[in-house]
């Protein structure tokens, strides 16, 4: 049985917009919530959500579904691993500002 509520720990997506990812077996994948596909090819698809980039690795991905007004995309494949990562925050100066120190 899912969770009718996230967890605690768990972020929720800044812009309001639902997140949500199942994987069937390793050869289904469908995500919700997704703003924009970054990329995609054979062994990547990286997808803008509002959880953060979504990184989903395999074999012969491919994108079975995309419908950009409801940010759902589905995908087929062997799915190998997910990765979120979030975007960096600018802080004052940069490289030059922490060399100078």
């Amino acid at each position: 049985m899912l969770p009718k509520e996230m967890p605690s720990g768990a972020a929720a997506p800044a812009d309001g917009t639902a997140h949500r990812v199942v994987l069937e077996g390793r050869g289904a994948l469908t995500a919700t919530g997704v703003q924009a596909v970054l990329r995609c090819d054979e062994q990547s698809v990286c997808l803008a959500t509002g959880c953060g980039t979504l990184t989903i690795g395999g074999q012969e991905l491919r994108v079975c579904e995309l419908n950009v007004q409801s940010g759902r995309v589905s995908l087929a494949g062997r799915v190998e691993f997910l990765q979120y990562t979030e975007p960096r925050e600018k802080g004052p100066g940069g490289l030059l500002h922490r060399l100078m120190r």
